[in-house]
């Protein structure tokens, strides 16, 4: 049943002029803190008490919030941003994607209790049609929700049957459903598209809108574009009495960006309650999955600076070289994707993401990734040369063979022959090389602002991770002398030093996931401090 009714009657501000709803029109329910869909079959109990009457949304209620616009501005990707749901709705550049009106609720991840109510509608396709319509079969001197509510008892207004057996040729459906629940809802946000100039057709939209007597903010999308027309648009908006707009980009996205929309929208209610509360609670949660993003980060580092492997000397080297090169590869793919999941990403075809970049895909072995980050050997070498090769001979003990062997791959593997029971023994330690989980760190941390940079509506990879920055490959490849490290090769934090002398702590030494993790979890808090400390410099 729809949300918007009750005993077969919409409700919601002035709903008592909406009418009847269309038949067909469907709800989807989301949630910003689940992935998964649900058809909304059962009637809301937050409804407005007192339908019909000309009063601001209630105290304790959740508010009910229309998304509209003109066809193709990103209503439905800025949807998906709000949500962090890269499944609601359906995105394509192409015009009139969304045909019916699709609901989705912003709840207390603490409490359960809805906050706000989102309608993604249709959008409006010939809304100059429409105001001609207007003019010529509405009295001038009627108000604005007067004249709606005539439009929406025409039969063009419903389309299909009923107006083939009018005779009309004038299909206004979709836009009669925007209407529909724009009288149905307490305030709407009028998505602008900012590249677009501003055209007769946009002063009708908000002409028309005007007339639902409920507020409306107009909210600006693709902001980051070079072809941005902000100011023209305000000067516009401005003439029309709305003189509170905000910035969203659905693509680079800002937390920043997200609370002023919520803010700007709060200053024109009466009662705001439920939109402080979810700035509250959504400013909590951010702040929590940076800590837990942190902490994947560390557990990572520090399972591969304990991960440690014991050879004879007369072994060959080569295949436990290769084994512990993709184990580390592995690793830091499970990594990855526990980021992507953390900030609902979701690495598959739904939307791109970082992880479809070239530096994401690179082998962390790989010398020339090594040179593209600025990052040197532990022996001082430059960036990209043979891993093992500058290593000077005492390192090495006096197996040079073994050295020469390390040193004869793409390396990221050092050869530990230091303790004087192991010289003894002839036994040999192989180990992460420090500039191997200095790139590792480099590389997570990048993936991880570039994750809270990033917007759910993002659908194409070339799309920018960063609003107005630059990438740390980027700066390293413009600065010679920029360092983008969270630390010097050769001074990995004391956490990671003392990983190397603790192969219990990795999984990948041991076999033993949990019990591993359990033994290196206070590390992993240590460091995750360092790591948001840094970033924050």
């Amino acid at each position: 049943m729809d949300n918007n009714k009750t005993n077969g009657q919409p409700v919601g501000l002035f709903a008592d002029k909406a009418l009847k709803d269309e038949p067909h029109v469907e709800y989807v329910k989301a949630s910003p803190t689940a992935s998964t869909q649900t058809h909304d079959t059962e009637e809301s109990n937050d409804l407005t008490a007192h339908a019909g009457k000309k009063t601001t949304i209630a105290s304790g209620k959740a508010l009910k919030l229309a998304v509209v616009g003109h066809t193709n501005t990103g209503k439905t990707s800025i949807l998906r941003t709000l949500l962090r749901d890269v499944y609601f709705g359906e995105v394509k550049n192409e015009a009139a994607t969304t045909r019916h009106v699709e609901q989705a609720k912003l709840t207390d991840s603490q409490t359960g209790e809805d906050l706000v109510i989102l309608y993604d509608t249709p959008g409006l396709e010939d809304a100059s049609g429409l105001m001609d319509w207007l003019e010529d079969n509405t009295a001038s001197r009627r108000d604005g929700i007067e004249r709606l509510q005539q439009f929406l008892a025409a039969d063009i207004a419903q389309g299909g049957d009923a107006l083939t057996s009018s005779g009309g040729n004038d299909d206004y459906s979709q836009e009669a459903k925007v209407i529909r629940q724009l009288l149905a809802s307490d305030m709407a946000i009028y998505v602008v598209d900012a590249r677009e100039p501003v055209l007769g057709k946009y002063k009708d939209e908000l002409a028309i809108l005007s007339w639902a007597a409920i507020p409306v903010m107009p909210v600006f999308n693709f902001t980051d574009s070079q072809d941005a027309n902000i100011d023209e648009w305000q000067t516009m908006l401005a003439r029309r009495n709305l003189h509170i707009s905000t910035r969203f980009d659905s693509v680079a996205f800002e937390f920043e960006d997200e609370m002023r929309l919520w803010q700007n929208l709060a200053t024109m209610l009466t009662h705001s309650e439920m939109l402080e509360q979810l700035m509250t609670r959504r400013t909590e949660n951010w702040a929590q999955l940076y800590d837990e993003a942190n902490i994947i980060i560390a557990d990572f580092l520090l399972n591969v600076a304990a991960f440690v492997y014991e050879i004879n000397e007369d072994d060959d080297p080569m295949p436990i070289l290769a084994q512990m090169q993709e184990a580390v590869r592995q690793s830091e793919r499970a990594m990855q994707h526990n980021l992507l999941n953390l900030y609902k990403f979701y690495d598959n075809a739904v939307a791109a993401t970082p992880l479809e970049l070239q530096a994401y895909q690179q082998d962390p072995f790989d010398p020339e990734l090594l040179k593209s980050y600025g990052i040197r050997t532990t022996s001082g070498a430059a960036a990209g040369a043979l891993l093992g090769l500058g290593i000077d001979a005492a390192a090495l003990g006096t197996t040079l063979g073994l050295g020469a062997a390390i040193g004869g791959i793409a390396g990221g593997l050092l050869s530990n022959t230091s303790s004087i029971a192991d010289r003894i023994t002839g036994v040999k330690r192989l180990y992460i090389d420090p500039a191997t989980l200095t790139l590792l760190a480099t590389r997570a941390i990048d993936l991880l602002t570039a994750l809270r940079h990033r917007g759910h509506a993002a659908t194409d990879a070339t799309q920018l991770l960063y609003k107005g920055e630059k990438t740390n490959i980027e700066q390293a490849l413009d600065d010679d002398d920029h360092t983008v490290t969270p630390w010097p090769t050769h001074k990995l934090p004391s956490e990671l030093k003392k990983a190397r002398g603790k192969p219990q702590w990795s999984s990948l030494s041991s076999g033993k996931s949990e019990q591993a993790q359990l033994l290196r979890a206070d590390m992993a808090w240590s460091l995750a401090s360092k790591l948001q400390s840094r970033e924050s410099e």
